[in-house]
């Protein structure tokens, strides 16, 4: 679309002058970002796909290295002959006094006996100004559609912000050019498990930020950076009792939870007693307990009244999503459709799934995960980002189902993504 603030006018001008992408740096993108393939016949031959080298190994492996080119390969033992894979590749730099994050589709096409067919595209900017605005720069591309170049079309162009442009890429090119603000922030060149855009906005949209990382709180800065609707000006006053006492929060999503619960009861969240708890569990425990109490003795009508007013509105914003379920044949995963449900998941995986309101969240959708309708974990999504908040079990302990839980959902976000149009 035309870039219509003074903003978006600037940042249009200055992709003018960034440069092309460097032979060395496509090569490098070609070698570390796609996935080579070394082909395994029945007879123990192994071709290598990038050069076409064939020769014999018995052993039973993985992985190896091609011993003509150098190669590494994953070996794949199968009739198919073609192959295609694509992945991302991320340029950290500087234009224009912003920092530019620029994503390369890479794609390679494989087949047994040829050349691999090599390609490349840039698919998106994200400009980040030094005090933290930003704007994207992108290609368009269809929902849904991966794995081919035509995957994304058009020209570069301003674009709304939308969950499709914030890419977790493959590989970052290990030389960054970095604006001054983010060079004396602390950055070291490590992103933590986040996006690079979730890193760089946050770093440099608040200056608490910095000071996490100055100060190797690396978990906090993750959790701040991701969870974007959480404010870190809410937990702050906290996290600095926190920093004076030498305490280490160790799970950041609960520990946030309890202070919720602290302010609720109006508890001092600047005394290193409420703060700094030794056994934060049982005191996160104790809290989702006297709440829970609270509703249920002090206001035990005024509750269920509440309850049934929102339900109405809980139909209004989350009906759209009734009715989705999948399963793995295993775990059954279905959307949470009334406040009565939300109370009994709760009460039956002991966490503050009700208490502290998230049913009533506009960006929330709860899912729940169980296995012969035992529940295993409740899945907080978020509906704008479409992407998994948190995903918790009893007492706000992970099950041994966890990471099959996450993938299952992950897998399914296309369903639910669909009831957004209906």
């Amino acid at each position: 679309m035309k870039p219509k603030t003074k903003f978006q006018k600037q940042i249009v001008e200055a992709s003018k002058k960034l440069p092309k992408i460097t032979d060395t740096q496509i090569q490098w993108a070609y070698r570390n970002c796609i996935e080579h393939i070394g082909h395994k016949t029945t007879k123990s031959v192994i071709t290598c796909l990038e050069c076409n080298h064939a020769w014999t190994d018995t052993t039973i492996m993985e992985h190896c290295t091609c011993p003509h080119c150098n190669t590494k390969l994953k070996i794949e033992k199968t009739r198919k002959r073609t192959f295609l894979d694509y992945e991302y590749l991320c340029i950290v730099t500087a234009c224009e006094g912003f920092q530019v994050l620029r994503f390369f589709y890479i794609e390679c096409k494989m087949k047994k006996g040829e050349e691999p067919q090599y390609f490349h595209s840039e698919v998106v900017q994200r400009w980040v100004a030094p005090n933290g605005k930003y704007a994207t720069m992108a290609r368009l591309r269809p929902m849904g559609f991966y794995g081919h170049e035509w995957s994304w079309w058009s020209d570069l162009e301003i674009r709304p912000e939308r969950s499709l442009y914030n890419i977790t890429p493959t590989e970052i090119y290990p030389q960054q050019k970095l604006i001054p603000e983010v060079q004396r922030s602390g950055y070291k060149k490590q992103f933590y498990n986040l996006t690079p855009f979730d890193l760089f906005s946050f770093l440099l949209s608040n200056s608490k930020a910095e000071t996490l990382l100055k100060a190797g709180q690396t978990d906090l800065f993750r959790y701040f950076a991701y969870n974007t609707r959480k404010d870190i000006n809410d937990y702050w006053a906290s996290v600095r009792i926190c920093f004076r006492n030498g305490y280490k929060i160790e799970k950041v999503s609960q520990w946030c939870d309890y202070i919720d619960l602290l302010r609720f009861f109006g508890k001092d969240l600047h005394n290193a007693k409420y703060v700094c708890p030794k056994n934060l569990k049982a005191e996160h425990d104790k809290y989702v307990k006297k709440k829970k109490e609270y509703y249920e003795q002090e206001r035990k009508e005024e509750a269920r009244k509440k309850a049934l007013e929102d339900q109405v509105v809980f139909n209004e914003e989350k009906s759209k999503f009734f009715g989705i379920q999948f399963t793995d044949g295993l775990i059954q995963v279905r959307v949470l459709e009334s406040v009565e449900e939300v109370m009994l998941e709760g009460d039956n995986l002991h966490h503050c799934i009700f208490t502290n309101n998230y049913h009533l969240k506009p960006d929330s959708l709860l899912l729940t995960a169980s296995i012969d309708g035992q529940p295993m974990e409740t899945i907080e999504l978020s509906i704008s980002e479409m992407k998994i908040l948190q995903c918790t079990g009893v007492c706000n302990q992970n099950s041994k189902y966890h990471k099959q839980i996450l993938n299952l959902v992950g897998q399914n976000i296309p369903l639910i993504q669909k009831r957004m149009s209906a």
